[in-house]
């Protein structure tokens, strides 16, 4: 196994000061973190840095037809990287945000980056995780994939992420183990009617609780 020779225990204050620090200006630089969330661990990238995600591909063995989701720190930063949301998505976003819930959105189109073959969407989360809103008020949109190479299972702890993806990473948040192994629901909202893409720590009966008030509906086609 590689070792990470930044990793901060976020436990500690000022280890979790330094380690916040570190992990923006690896972000600045172009560099790979991994980070703690509500879900599983992440690996990100500046969202706005092409050569930055072609690493965060590459360190999961990725190609670019599975282009990474983008984190934010408020759900008020949506806007700026997607447009035509609609109201059943806005609707989950208020009763969701932050949260496991992903939301794909067709992308603003004057932004300058690449993230892969999105096909004009974006796939947008705001985590309910302390340390990785910290860090993502600090570096701004992050794209942010599991921390795991491709076809194994996401890593819940940092010594399962640095195990996977120590060779390619600058800087490790440690914040201890995740509350699972369940990843975040994903919807696709680039329709009229909400379409279930997976089904993760969100169950579908809690997406129609919050739409149906609207006369809407989420369908699941997992």
């Amino acid at each position: 196994m590689t070792r990470v020779s930044n990793r901060f225990h976020t436990h500690d204050e000022a280890e979790r000061e330094a380690g916040i620090a570190a992990a923006a200006l690896a972000v600045q630089r172009g560099q790979l973190v991994v980070l703690p969330t509500d879900t599983v661990y992440g690996v990100g990238a500046d969202a706005f840095d092409a050569a930055a995600v072609r690493r965060l591909l590459a360190a999961k063995g990725r190609g670019r037809d599975m282009p990474p989701p983008v984190l934010v720190s408020a759900p008020t930063t949506l806007d700026a990287l997607a447009v035509g949301v609609p109201t059943y998505a806005r609707a989950l976003i208020e009763a969701l945000w932050p949260g496991p819930l992903t939301v794909v959105c067709r992308q603003q189109p004057s932004l300058q980056w690449d993230l892969g073959d999105t096909r004009g969407t974006v796939a947008v989360r705001m985590p309910d995780h302390e340390i990785a809103l910290e860090l993502l008020a600090r570096t701004g949109p992050l794209a942010v994939s599991s921390a795991n190479r491709t076809g194994l299972d996401a890593a819940t702890d940092a010594d399962q992420a640095e195990a996977m993806l120590g060779e390619s990473v600058e800087v490790l948040l440690d914040g201890g183990p995740t509350p699972g192994a369940l990843p975040s629901t994903i919807v696709d909202a680039t329709g009229d009617t909400g379409r279930v893409l997976r089904i993760g720590a969100i169950p579908l009966d809690r997406l129609n609780e919050v739409v149906e008030p609207l006369g809407a509906t989420i369908v699941d086609e997992g």
